[in-house]
């Protein structure tokens, strides 16, 4: 290759990153009002949501372009349409496309596949400089992680938080009979791993109720029982404090699960604690402050899920 088209494939590819870089920063104003659309999803993010029991090696496919959506580890280097995010990628980026001007083949990137979508595992240099010059297919080497949910290219992690939740609470209703045993459809929760949570009450009622009888009562008769003593008097408490309107966002059955845990804590605490005495407290404590709030959820999700050690 000669000095001069050396030259010109360098001014190219710089041409070609200071070009998708401004449009990387249009992108970025034109969803101002909402970063989030603009955003890559995180592997790590979208894992711990989903939570892959397993995964297969699928080897070598070609993909579409449109279908990746996220990375393992860059996912802040570039945006949704792997735009490149700062200047100091520019090196790199630059590298790969003059390799595509000069029509080396580079190793395929690889990527793994969760819910018919795909995230960079290596290669993400790669897809931005092939996406941003209208490529529509790459070669990879796929490892698929397994999912029950599908997911679509547009969707953020708020929108598949909301899908896993609705799955979750499908699985929950049709394995319990809920709605029929109830005649309550509304057990609704604003994040994912509640209703497991609820199971775990509801097994936790039954226990108990058991170790006074001779016969074992029924799940659905434990389930009947723990929702009118157990679910719908705490609901009232949390009725009649209001305490919805100090948790904006909030359901009552999040309220549900996070009182029925004040109140064991407290109990465990101080001995005999009434319901109503705890509702306040953690009023008090925990309304409206996001920051303690939080810290009172991780307190709390480390009493229900223990590490194993």
């Amino acid at each position: 290759m000669s000095d001069a088209a050396g030259v010109t494939e360098r001014i190219q590819a710089a041409e070609d990153f200071s070009r998708a870089r401004a449009r990387a920063v249009f992108s970025q104003f034109r969803h101002i009002l909402d970063h989030k659309k603009n955003d890559l999803l995180s592997l790590q993010d979208i894992k711990a949501l989903l939570r892959p029991k397993n995964e297969t090696y699928r080897g070598m496919q070609t993909v579409d372009i449109n279908l990746i959506v996220g990375s393992e580890g860059r996912y802040r280097d570039f945006n949704k349409y792997f735009l490149p995010n700062a200047e100091h990628l520019r090196s790199r980026w630059e590298k790969v496309d003059q390799a595509r001007l000069r029509d080396i083949v580079l190793p395929p990137i690889q990527l793994y596949e969760i819910g018919g979508v795909y995230f960079v595992r290596d290669g993400n240099h790669r897809v931005s400089v092939a996406r941003s010059q209208g490529g529509e297919m790459i070669d990879a080497e796929v490892t698929s992680l397994s999912s029950e949910i599908p997911l679509s290219p547009s969707m953020t992690v708020e929108d598949l938080r909301e899908e896993v939740i609705r799955y979750e609470k499908k699985i929950f209703y049709e394995k319990t009979d809920f709605a029929g045993l109830t005649g309550d459809g509304g057990l609704d929760f604003s994040q994912p791993g509640q209703y497991d949570v609820i199971y775990q009450h509801i097994l936790e009622h039954k226990y108990y109720i058991n170790q006074n009888r001779k016969e074992e009562i029924s799940l659905p008769a434990a389930l009947r029982s723990w929702y009118g003593n157990v679910y719908r008097p705490i609901i009232a408490i949390i009725q009649r404090e209001k305490l919805c309107s100090r948790f904006p966002g909030r359901t009552e059955s999040d309220l549900y699960v996070w009182l029925a845990g004040h109140w064991d804590l407290l109990k465990k605490k101080y001995g005999v604690y009434s319901l109503s005495d705890a509702a306040r407290d953690f009023s008090a404590r925990y309304g409206n402050s996001e920051g303690r709030f939080m810290s009172f959820l991780a307190a709390l999700a480390g009493r229900l899920f223990p590490v194993k050690r």
